[in-house]
């Protein structure tokens, strides 16, 4: 068999096993790195090159030694989930950086981390000044978490009292101009509403890359000509204009009538529907 076939078939099958034997270890081993998880990948990367062009040596035995490796890899992490002694030894703890907006220098050195590094990796979660941070930390695969303190947080409806209804996941409903029938089913929708909704932006279907549908049945479209503007839908920013008007027409109601108890009834209602606009409202003003 020549080299370079030989060369060309061994490539190909330390592609198919290294393929393999990476879905086995699993989405951890190439989302975060721990020590060990480091080490294997360079290790199990070379002998794949091993594989590859060693022609003078058997290619089975660099097969054999990416088993042992991916074995020995799946053992270490069994062990970790089994042990927070073995998860601490291995991966190390997290670091505490910043506390209570003070940097801790001597974390800093522990982790030989400069303070340039730090800077750069607030700023990339849009933080600017240490005394904002409550906590930072640095995590065993690297990255560095950040609490900032509560004035400094973002204002949430939760800060209001405000309770919300669960967001859900937005449906593709339409996928490179085809209209995607399980997720408007998931939706409770057909395609008829789907046409519907398209012909109320003036648009069609062959011509929408993506279409996606909110939680709160709104149809959102990204269309291939990207010249083209689609209008926002306005159907809540037309309920809230409804529900407003409807306020409105009691206190009016209520003012010009002479009839004590309409005008009770009508002052009363007005009210009820002010408190049911405000609790609608951070959903129609999205």
């Amino acid at each position: 068999m020549p080299d370079w076939l030989e060369i060309s078939l061994r490539t190909l099958l330390s592609l198919i096993v290294l393929f393999l034997l990476t879905k086995l270890l699993g989405k951890r081993q190439v989302s975060q790195l721990s020590f060990f998880e480091y080490i294997t990948g360079i290790t199990i990367g070379s002998l794949a090159a091993y594989i590859s062009l060693d022609l003078e040596a058997n290619w089975y035995l660099g097969i054999v030694s990416l088993a042992v490796w991916v074995l020995a890899s799946l053992g270490i992490e069994f062990l970790q989930l089994k042990s927070k002694s073995a998860r601490n030894w291995i991966d190390s703890k997290a670091t505490v950086l910043i506390k209570d907006g003070k940097i801790l220098e001597d974390n800093m050195k522990k982790e030989r981390l400069t303070t340039d590094e730090l800077l750069e990796q607030l700023r990339k979660r849009s933080v600017f000044k240490t005394a904002d941070v409550e906590f930072a930390n640095m995590e065993p695969s690297g990255d560095i978490n950040v609490l900032l303190k509560k004035e400094h947080q973002p204002l949430t409806p939760a800060h209001l009292g405000i309770k919300v209804g669960p967001e859900q996941e937005p449906q593709a409903v339409i996928m490179d101009g085809n209209i995607m029938d399980e997720p408007l089913a998931t939706l409770g929708l057909s395609r008829q509403w789907l046409q519907t909704e398209l012909e109320k932006t003036g648009v069609t279907v062959e011509n929408v890359y993506l279409g996606q549908v909110d939680s709160y049945g709104q149809l959102y479209v990204d269309l291939y000509d990207d010249q083209l503007q689609v209008p926002e839908p306005q159907q809540k920013a037309s309920l809230l204009a409804v529900l407003k008007k409807c306020e409105a027409d009691l206190e009016m109601f209520a003012l010009t009538t002479k009839d004590q108890q309409a005008k009770n009834m009508y002052g009363q209602c007005s009210k009820q529907l002010e408190k049911m606009i405000q609790d609608v409202k951070p959903s129609l003003i999205r």
